[in-house]
């Protein structure tokens, strides 16, 4: 008997993995939906049995695709598929009735242990669906998919060193000119002024600069989480910004290296400026970034004033040797 399956996830190249992954002669049948909205029509329309179900998505979030079927009491069995690795993730979506949690990227080996503990894998020799055009991955889309693991791995290490919950957005990616950069910035949406240090990061033909950019509002907080006192003496700060600087630049690096399989040497990290607009940060500092593919990630710490924008900035010389590193997942 066919199973209908459904993959829901804002990422062409994530629901691609994930299709792929699904045991060779598994007779489903699988629909894809680009966010929880979709999902649950799919659902509703009896072609949601299984379902295979991201956190972050516009329109509707996995959470919300997980309390809706909940509430609707609606025929489906979720496993959540996921960069968020947080402990209080795996929680939170158990407690809304997941059935289980496999962090990305996704491997056949994970997909097969879940499927077959559950009871859940029935092998009878049957057809895949083909790809559809939903499956057509670029380039954008693929790095903003590296981008959504290294995220969470980086919240991750944050939520333990804290004892915290990160929450956690849809990266931002684009590549634009410096002059664009301020324009695209989500911090620049809310006026505050923020503090910034920069690191250098270099692989084999890949190179650019990591800037976190730390909300002025956060530091107190922030300081109290870490334990330190002063929250407002200048030292007390710039330790603030380089000890987060560490943990979320070092451990998204890492994120995209494991995922490019290179490795990225790190400069020293430096303040680029303190107590000052986003316009003004990136401004002065213009004279190091030309074009530029540009990740995005704004991080928020669950019921702290806690915010600030992790954006790495690769050079324009880096882009062919990212193409061809992605071209490997996109085959």
């Amino acid at each position: 008997m066919t199973i209908p399956i459904l993959i829901c996830d804002d990422s062409a190249l994530a629901r691609k993995q994930m299709a792929r992954t699904l045991p060779k002669d598994w007779d489903v049948e699988i629909s894809y939906a680009t966010n929880g909205a979709e999902g649950l029509e799919v659902i509703r329309a009896g072609k949601g049995e299984i379902v295979f179900l991201d956190l972050n998505m516009p329109v509707m979030d996995g959470y919300e695709v997980l309390q809706a079927v909940q509430q609707q009491d609606l025929p489906a069995l979720i496993i959540v598929v996921s960069g968020d690795i947080q402990i209080k993730a795996h929680e939170r979506v158990k407690a809304l009735g997941a059935l289980d949690f496999i962090q990305k990227p996704v491997s056949a080996e994970a997909i097969s242990h879940i499927l077959q503990e559950y009871g859940i894998l029935t092998l009878t020799q049957g057809n895949k669906a083909e790809e559809t055009p939903m499956m057509k991955v670029d380039m954008r889309d693929a790095c903003q998919e590296i981008a959504n693991v290294a995220m969470g791995r980086a919240a991750d290490l944050l939520a333990k060193l804290l004892d915290v919950f990160v929450l956690l957005p849809i990266p931002n990616v684009n590549v634009l000119e410096v002059s664009e950069l301020t324009m695209a910035l989500k911090a620049t949406e809310r006026n505050s002024t923020v503090s910034g240090l920069c690191q250098g990061f270099i692989g084999a033909g890949i190179a650019g600069e990591a800037l976190l950019l730390f909300h002025d509002s956060s530091f107190e907080d922030m300081a109290k989480l870490m334990g330190l006192e002063n929250p407002n003496d200048v030292s007390t700060e710039i330790e603030v910004m380089m000890d987060t600087g560490n943990v979320l630049i070092g451990a998204f690096l890492n994120g995209i290296s494991e995922q490019l399989d290179m490795k990225f040497s790190q400069t020293h990290p430096v303040v680029l400026g303190r107590h000052c607009s986003v316009n003004e940060l990136i401004h002065d500092n213009s004279d190091k970034w030309q074009r530029t593919l540009a990740m995005e990630i704004n991080y928020r710490i669950e019921d702290y004033n806690i915010e600030c924008d992790l954006l790495l900035l690769f050079t324009e010389d880096s882009i062919p040797t990212l193409n061809y590193k992605l071209g490997y997942l996109l085959d």
